[in-house]
């Protein structure tokens, strides 16, 4: 299998995921064992209190693992989440939302990834995640 780009990523996960366009997901960069994917602010993502919806958090990150998972295996678009786990740790900005995800490890069953959430613009971080896709065989 080859890499993919983080187009046709985008492309890929649009396609298949039809939330994605939803939230306007976009892929800004993909190499090898890293992708930083954004969802643009907009108020339809937000809760009570003005913050982003945990759920949009969610998505992003599990988004950003799918992402870094093709880049690197290639067309694999049967991988599915196995494991999410997730720490919110700070109320994000009224900006968009950045995840920087990058893949810990990989077998033949499956990848472990980890990924990073921000702010656009800032250094908090607002959400920790790790997470484990099972591999098609």
């Amino acid at each position: 299998m080859s890499a993919l780009t983080a187009e046709q990523v985008q492309g890929l996960i649009r396609l298949g995921v039809p939330m994605a366009e939803d939230i306007d997901l976009r892929i800004d960069h993909l190499d090898g064992n890293k992708a930083v994917a954004r969802v643009p602010f907009h108020g339809k993502l937000v809760r009570p209190g003005g913050t982003l919806s945990g759920p949009t958090i969610m998505a992003l990150a599990d988004a950003a693992m799918y992402a870094v998972v093709l880049g690197r295996l290639g067309r694999v678009e049967m991988a599915v989440t196995a494991n999410l786990n997730i720490n919110f740790l700070a109320k994000p900005k009224p900006v968009d939302l950045v995840a920087e995800a990058r893949i810990l490890r990989v077998s033949r069953r499956q990848a472990v990834c980890e990924v990073s959430l921000y702010s656009h613009g800032e250094e908090e971080l607002v959400a920790h995640v790790t997470g484990t896709y099972a591999l098609p065989l």
